[in-house]
């Protein structure tokens, strides 16, 4: 019901367009994960919890919890490694007061609470949230991951 404008169309989540973002980075990134590591997966399911104590309230502890991408064999050899991505718009008046860099390290921040003592613990894993600007801007720990990606791919690929 909100007029049409670009800002309107980059965070309308009724849209449409916010999912099929976020879903197009997930399915790009899992078709070259698929390249360089084994039992690759899109959407996983995490292993229920059986009485485990998360530290944060925010933790997701949902039996039918699942995460964007996994991947085994990425950071450390046999161990399945666990990928979330957020994409946000960097220009959304709440975002303004502060720098991107620390915008950047709070939605990396948010997503860890979610997941990453359950993927340690539970899952045996490792975490990495995958945190992206609409406007094609990415977190640090994004890049190391990107960044080792193209490492991977251009050694298999000579």
């Amino acid at each position: 019901g909100n007029e049409f404008t670009i800002h309107h169309a980059m965070s309308c989540k009724l849209g449409g367009f916010v999912h099929y973002r976020h879903n197009e980075v997930r399915d790009v990134t899992g078709t070259l994960l698929k390249e360089v590591c084994t039992d690759v997966s899109i959407e996983p399911m995490l292993i229920p919890l059986t009485g485990e104590k998360m530290k944060y309230r925010t933790a997701n502890t949902a039996n039918d919890a699942r995460l964007d991408i996994s991947a085994r064999g990425f950071w450390v050899r046999g161990q399945r490694a666990f990928y979330d991505v957020r994409i946000f718009d960097s220009t959304a008046p709440r975002q303004l007061t502060k720098p991107l860099s620390d915008i950047h390290k709070q939605h990396e921040q948010e997503k860890r609470r979610v997941y990453n003592q359950r993927i340690l613990e539970v899952e045996q894993g490792t975490f990495t949230p995958l945190v992206f600007t609409i406007q094609g801007g990415m977190s640090q720990e994004c890049q190391k991951f990107y960044s080792r990606l193209a490492t991977l791919l251009s050694e298999k690929k000579k």
